[in-house]
């Protein structure tokens, strides 16, 4: 099976968090033995060893739009979060994005998409992969209508991307304005929000989690764990009360532990300190010098049913001892207490810490438990599986 891919982005510099998902996912779907040529929205076109690339037919476009946008957000002043009664409204400057982008961009998207069909003659779908779907109206219909083979979109950031939450302050609002009986099926990271999509009017809606490929993230030997406490993550958006209460409050009322954070606009951390950025592939290190994992799951997601991340899965692949904030569903992937530690308070946070701080055996058992349930469920290879297998039931 030969797939066509539009992807919000294969450049690792651009600052879009799932795109080492997506190289994940790619690779994982060249391992099962589809072909893949991935296009990406945002950014320059990346070659690997696991796709062949197109490039972004608007490139100069997306990067003269987002640096517009980056000056501009930048002279705004800061202040508190959107009300959350204003979830579904469209502003201004968003609908302005979207018309500008279905004027320019999307006939730029047709031509390119329709070049590489007219070349490939034997590509079975095109999958939309997190790009905004309200940019590229009428583009799936045109391929489906021309090419009669199946258009797919696949949201990465559900529920958080749904019209009724508020979105990420440093994204777009993807849904309005939107066709979604343009897509044979929308496919999505979350079992709650598949029904969610479904009462916005989808049709056929399937779940796909997210997951790891246990070779990229391995458990690496390290001189000593000298790190007590990490957390490894960016923003306070959706997590502002467990990161007091994980890592804040815990760091004041532990002075003798070392607590760490690798991460930007966080805000107040207590007596955690700030790790360099090196790169990438830091992170691994990071968390084998730590004994104590945190995975800190923003609100938008921990509070709608199994909506996965990418978080709980890397690090268990990593083999670390995972503590984590209540996430509804989490038992789906990970067992409590034996797999993955959850704590509901301050107070039970400092309890587990320093429990799990004397009980070297304990810790490694977990983290040793949570990597095999990563090997033996949830590889990014087994998601690549389910992918294929959802696209090849429309074929």
């Amino acid at each position: 099976m030969k797939l066509l891919v539009l992807v919000s982005s294969l450049d690792l510099r651009q600052p879009f968090s799932a795109t080492p998902a997506w190289w994940q996912l790619l690779k994982g779907l060249y391992e099962i033995g589809v072909e893949v040529i991935a296009t990406p929205y945002q950014g320059a076109a990346v070659e690997s060893l696991w796709w062949r690339s197109e490039p972004n037919p608007a490139r100069w476009q997306g990067d003269l739009f987002k640096l517009a946008r980056d000056r501009w957000r930048a002279l705004l002043p800061s202040g508190p979060q959107p009300n959350p009664q204003a979830a579904g409204r469209e502003s201004l400057a968003d609908r302005s994005t979207r018309q500008l982008a279905n004027s320019l961009i999307a006939p730029l998207w047709q031509r390119h998409v329709k070049r590489i069909l007219r070349a490939e003659r034997d590509v079975a779908a095109v999958l939309f992969l997190t790009v905004p779907l309200n940019h590229l109206r009428g583009l799936p219909k045109s391929i489906a209508d021309e090419y009669d083979i199946p258009v797919f979109y696949f949201d990465g950031d559900v529920p958080a991307s749904l019209p009724n939450m508020r979105g990420f302050a440093s994204g777009f609002r993807i849904y309005q304005g939107a066709d979604l009986g343009e897509y044979a099926a929308f496919i999505c990271n979350s079992s709650g929000g598949a029904e969610m999509l479904k009462e916005l009017g989808v049709v056929n809606a399937h779940t796909v989690w997210y997951g790891a490929d246990p070779d990229v993230f391995s458990p690496v030997s390290v001189a000593e764990q000298d790190i007590d406490v990490l957390f490894y993550g960016h923003g306070r958006e959706y997590r502002s009360e467990w990161i007091e209460q994980m890592i804040a409050l815990p760091s004041k009322a532990m002075p003798r532990s070392r607590f760490a954070v690798r991460g930007t606009e966080l805000g107040e951390l207590g007596n955690a300190r700030q790790l360099p950025y090196l790169s990438f592939s830091k992170l691994r290190e990071y968390v084998c010098r730590s004994k104590i994992n945190l995975c800190i799951t923003r609100g938008a997601h921990a509070s709608v049913q199994a909506s996965s991340s990418s978080r709980p899965f890397e690090l268990a692949a990593m083999g670390a001892c995972m503590v984590a904030n209540p996430y509804l569903g989490i038992e789906e992937w990970f067992e409590p207490d034996k797999e993955v530690i959850v704590v509901h308070s301050a107070e039970e946070a400092i309890e587990r810490y320093r429990h799990l701080l004397s009980r070297d055996s304990e810790r490694k058992a977990i983290g040793a438990a949570a990597r095999q349930r990563v090997l033996k469920q949830h590889t990014f290879r087994q998601r690549a599986r389910e992918l294929a297998d959802i696209i090849k039931s429309y074929i």
